[in-house]
């Protein structure tokens, strides 16, 4: 039995889960014409982050980096009584996958480094973890939405670089996630 879910009324069918980060489910999901991302919200705890309303840090953070420029998929609705949000679908490889399999081009690591010269003027950081960005047509795209103040011990250069290459720090991740 295909599973449904529902924003604002309209029916997705959920093919898979993307994944599962601090604040909510991605799942890829069809409209019958065409994919998208449907992230579930959740309300599980976080030993190491702490959220107010998690639906609201997403819609501020979407609208925050869309003014500083950053290359992410569009958000196309939100279901605030059942906090889910609809995504535009970016089709590639995540950064990890391609870390992992020794293809991560030169080209990612000079375009999140431009993102770090939009962000860090602005007084923000993203997420750097590496499957939060996914490569399309030569685009590097950030998937996620969260961004924070910026700190120098979790900018890209200082912590995120860390999981951009073949570091035993990112071997042991991957080993502990199964990836």
């Amino acid at each position: 039995m295909k599973e449904i879910m529902r924003v604002n009324g309209r029916e997705y069918e959920i093919r898979e889960l993307l994944g599962k980060g601090k604040g909510g489910y991605s799942y890829l999901a069809w409209d019958g014409e065409k994919e998208y991302v449907l992230k579930q919200i959740h309300h599980e705890p976080c030993d190491y982050y702490q959220f107010g309303d998690k639906l609201a840090s997403e819609l501020r953070d979407y609208e925050t980096l869309r003014g500083v420029g950053i290359p992410m998929p569009e958000m196309l609705d939100v279901d605030h009584e059942h906090e889910r949000i609809l995504k535009e679908y970016i089709r590639g490889d995540t950064v990890s996958r391609m870390v992992l399999e020794d293809r991560l081009p030169e080209a990612c690591l000079d375009q999140v480094r431009a993102m770090c010269e939009k962000l860090y003027p602005a007084g923000i950081n993203i997420d750097y973890f590496p499957t939060n960005f996914v490569l399309q047509d030569g685009i590097l795209y950030y998937i996620d939405y969260e961004c924070n103040r910026y700190s120098q011990e979790w900018d890209f250069e200082h912590w995120g670089i860390q999981y951009w290459s073949k570091t035993p720090t990112f071997l042991e991740y991957a080993r502990e996630h199964g990836m």
